[in-house]
């Protein structure tokens, strides 16, 4: 067995990063009217380039921004389309921790207008990152899918788009365009960050997303995934396009749970994507079986390290784990990596920087002994 010399490679991470304290009174100060934007980019500059030290130093091959432009892992970039606007929270999203329950009141989203993009989103920072890496810079970004799923069609104007249907076909356009100008500027790996999938894991979330989107959990999953094909469709040939699932990351606590049987065949034989971040960490995942359904060419990346708690796993039980999803799925086909972000939102999930660095570094090492 040989190291992975194209991404996702052998040791991978899903891409977020907690924040320095530094840059979050940078980020207070600017919201409170105390900081100019320039300022805060600074504050941001200096912080993504220690990320970008401490990826390169734990050794690998790949590396992110951190999301430290970002305050939420998916309302920074999704609001940056025309006629696209947070909403107060309406709900209370219910997390589950070790400690307990955890509520989080999210804003919302809603859609006035027909959806388009006036301008690139993430495209200068895919171009700091680039140069300040020798490594492979990755871009991360929420899936097409989460426009929808958190207020379905409620929150859609019906004015704008009496045909859902047109409402998903311009969704994908402006993804593919932001895609595309990605692409110009040289960018070859990409992660899809799609949580709803797994979300439908959970045969009580399966239920509530009957009753508020109005659709069967199985067709919102293959609308998901013809969504997010159309969306990436144009991609050039060199680019590789992974799909991270998550059950939910805030605070270390998690939304959802449940194996991925429920999804898996849309999952790994209906999206047109490179390969997966799959977390495995603990039993809320489930079992590897579902891995039998991965076809060949596609890599599946265990999510074996948590990102949710500061205690380190040993190598012994990764290596163990590893051997046992290999009775599921080609070892070639597998790669390993943290089971999620470590900040998905500013706040950070509770453990420190000295742990993330050495479940960075835990992963690079378990993933040379292994496949090199």
């Amino acid at each position: 067995m040989t190291s992975q010399t194209r991404v996702p490679f052998r040791a991978d991470h899903v891409g977020s990063l907690l924040r320095p304290a530094a840059l979050l009174h940078a980020r207070d100060s600017y919201e409170r009217g105390l900081l100019s934007a320039d300022d805060l980019r600074a504050a941001e500059d200096r912080a993504i380039y220690d990320a970008v030290d401490l990826q390169e130093r734990v050794g690998l091959q790949v590396v992110t921004d951190g999301e430290l432009r970002r305050r939420w892992w998916h309302l920074d970039f999704l609001t940056s389309f025309e006629n696209v606007e947070r909403v107060a929270p309406k709900v209370k999203a219910r997390f589950r921790t070790q400690a307990g329950p955890l509520e989080l009141e999210a804003p919302g989203i809603r859609v006035y207008g027909r959806l388009s993009r006036t301008r690139p989103i993430l495209v200068e920072h895919f171009k700091f990152l680039q140069a300040a890496t020798s490594a492979v810079p990755k871009v991360t970004m929420p899936s097409p899918s989460v426009m929808h799923f958190r207020g379905g069609r409620a929150a859609i104007d019906p004015v704008a788009y009496p045909d859902i249907e047109e409402f998903f076909t311009d969704l994908a356009r402006v993804y593919a365009e932001e895609i595309a100008d990605l692409a110009r500027e040289g960018c070859t790996y990409l992660q899809i960050d799609e949580t709803n999938l797994a979300y439908l894991c959970d045969p009580e979330l399966r239920e509530q997303v009957r009753v508020r989107i109005g659709m069967d959990a199985n067709e919102v999953a293959r609308t998901y995934a013809r969504l997010i094909n159309a969306a990436i469709a144009s991609r050039p040939a060199d680019m590789r396009v992974m799909l991270h699932l998550c059950r939910g990351n805030f605070k270390s606590g998690w939304a959802a749970q449940g194996g991925y049987e429920p999804v898996a065949d849309v999952l790994f034989n209906e999206v047109a994507v490179d390969g997966y971040f799959l977390e495995f960490d603990d039993e809320r995942a489930g079992g590897f079986e579902p891995l039998r359904l991965l076809p060949q060419g596609k890599t599946a990346v265990l999510g074996l390290v948590t990102s949710k708690r500061g205690e380190l796993e040993t190598a012994t039980d990764i290596k163990r784990r590893i051997e046992a999803a290999a009775r599921f799925a080609p070892l070639e086909q597998l790669a390993l990596s943290p089971q999620c972000g470590f900040a998905s939102t500013c706040e950070g999930n509770c453990l420190t920087a000295d742990d993330q660095r050495r479940k960075l570094e835990l992963v690079t090492r378990v993933a040379r002994e292994v496949w090199n």
